[in-house]
């Protein structure tokens, strides 16, 4: 079992800045990515990043936010900048391989207006 430890999540004002981390609890996954899920709303994904770098971000967080990884430390980052109140929801940090998926256990992001 792998367990995903989120942080850096919490309440900013609008045009502020967050920075989230995932830790998982072993390393070799091939896509490691954020979610999110707002109320009312389906769970979207925010941004993913493969195993070679290559990143994919929603069209509403682009220019926005940044994702990387540090495969060392087994953890992925999500760099958000100039947040919008619609980016609030409950962010989840997910990772791939080639068996399973996995989640966290998803961190509270509040941005107020």
């Amino acid at each position: 079992q792998v367990q995903l430890v989120e942080s850096g999540g919490g309440l900013v004002q609008a045009g502020g800045s967050l920075r989230l981390s995932c830790v998982a609890s072993r390393s070799g996954f091939s896509t490691m990515a954020w979610y999110r899920q707002a109320p009312g709303k389906q769970r979207e994904l925010v941004a993913s990043v493969s195993n070679s770098a290559d990143s994919n971000y929603a069209d509403s967080v682009k220019g926005r936010f940044t994702i990387s990884r540090d495969n060392a430390k087994s953890t992925v980052y999500l760099q958000m900048t100039s947040l919008k109140s619609e980016d609030t929801g409950v962010y989840y940090c997910n990772v791939q391989n080639s068996y399973r998926i996995y989640w966290g256990q998803g961190i509270q992001v509040t941005v107020s207006s």
